[in-house]
């Protein structure tokens, strides 16, 4: 899509996009969490949300996927941290999304949920990358989380944010390889460059 008809499909179905975004926050709200022990989750979600608002264009192959991609953006941690099951978040996407695109929205949601692991790299091991690389928009909404996180981490100042910055920074070489799919046969599996140059900017500005 070309960013204007992106852009006038995010427009066409805001009521849509807004009633995905409620159910989201009111799903964290419920389960008591919180994005650095500060903010309400929503925070962090919106932040996910508006990142693929803002860069999305460029992956999204057709206006039928929109409203399935904003559901992964704002569902992408349900199952990890909200104690949903698949089936759940089937469920939630079918009444939210529509019956069509409901396995699309679940589907990214799905991609994006950490594997069982004592530590980050157990949790984030080969076997999750690969269902990221071969999801489609998986690969995007994952970039708009790593950008929300580094983005947030480097710019305030507590102790935890400043150390995760320095994880985010020495990471992203083996991130950015580790998520990128076949997007030359499949746009749906790419990564914005804006929002590749986006990450790197905000690295670079720490240093």
């Amino acid at each position: 899509m070309d960013a204007q008809a992106f852009s006038d499909t995010l427009d066409r179905l805001g009521e849509q996009i807004e009633a995905i975004r409620h159910a989201a926050h009111k799903l964290h709200a419920d389960v008591n969490q919180t994005y650095d022990h500060t903010h309400p989750y929503g925070f962090h979600l919106d932040m996910v949300a508006d990142n693929v608002r803002k860069f999305g264009a460029e992956a999204v192959a057709t206006p039928d996927d929109v409203a399935a991609v904003m559901f992964g953006a704002y569902f992408h941690d349900s199952i990890e941290d909200a104690r949903l099951t698949y089936n759940n978040v089937l469920k939630l996407a079918q009444k939210l999304v529509g019956e069509g695109k409901a396995e699309l929205a679940t589907e990214i949601v799905y991609a994006l949920t950490n594997e069982k692991g004592r530590n980050r790299a157990e949790r984030a091991d080969e076997r999750y990358y690969a269902g990221i690389r071969t999801t489609p928009y998986a690969p995007m909404v994952k970039l708009a989380d790593r950008l929300a996180n580094t983005e947030y981490s480097c710019h305030y100042s507590n102790d935890a944010n400043r150390a995760m910055c320095t994880v985010y920074s020495d990471e992203m070489p083996h991130f950015l390889a580790s998520i990128a799919g076949e997007q030359v046969l499949d746009r749906r599996l790419s990564m914005p460059s804006a929002m590749l140059m986006a990450l790197e900017k905000v690295i670079e500005g720490r240093k």
